[in-house]
């Protein structure tokens, strides 16, 4: 796999995820939710990063709606299209305070949610990806956007707990990995949680 191309794991990926029924992606979706609710480090957590799905995805806004209901503070990304990275949001109302942005994907409304200054602010983040390896490396959709956000984390305090959630056909045996490239520490699937070692 390592010879393959990152485009063409991502396409391969991607037609197989599509190739779900809905109910399936549906019924998967509902079992990663509870694994992910039911990690200590999620139910330690007093306030969590997500993401808003979109297309065959994973359906995260169910995660996301989930911490809600646990009281936790949730913080969403926004594609900063100027500085051409992610700025993160608290949010507490998806109806009134996301609207569609960049692919279609909900995004914070600036003027109604308040700005975090750092990712360290949350202590579990949950993040996107295409495929992922059993040892943690994650494969995104290519702008690079999660990679500056982590490596824009501050290093002098705790950086959150790495999760990724997916469904089992998107765990592969190996991805192409850049130096800089930073690990998840759990993945969530329909079928297990796997505890990623380096």
């Amino acid at each position: 796999m390592a010879s393959i191309s990152k485009n063409s794991i991502r396409t391969c990926i991607k037609a197989e995820r599509e190739a779900l029924p809905v109910e399936v992606r549906v019924a998967h979706s509902a079992t990663i939710v509870q694994r992910l609710l039911q990690l200590p480090e999620c139910r330690d957590a007093s306030a969590v990063l997500g993401y808003m799905n979109f297309g065959s995805e994973f359906a995260s806004d169910l995660f996301a709606a989930g911490v809600l209901a646990e009281g936790k503070r949730l913080a969403l990304p926004k594609v900063n299209r100027h500085a051409n990275q992610l700025d993160l949001y608290w949010v507490e109302d998806f109806e009134n305070q996301l609207v569609p942005g960049l692919w279609g994907i909900r995004e914070p409304v600036v003027e109604r949610c308040e700005r975090l200054e750092t990712l360290n602010e949350v202590e579990f983040a949950l993040l996107p990806g295409v495929a992922f390896t059993r040892g943690g490396a994650r494969l995104g959709y290519g702008g690079g956007f999660y990679d500056k956000l982590l490596a824009g984390s501050d290093a002098g305090r705790e950086r959150p707990v790495l999760v990724a959630a997916a469904f089992a056909l998107q765990i592969v045996e190996q991805l192409p990995q850049e130096a800089t490239d930073i690990k998840v520490e759990r993945i969530v699937t329909e079928q297990e949680t796997i505890a990623c070692t380096a």
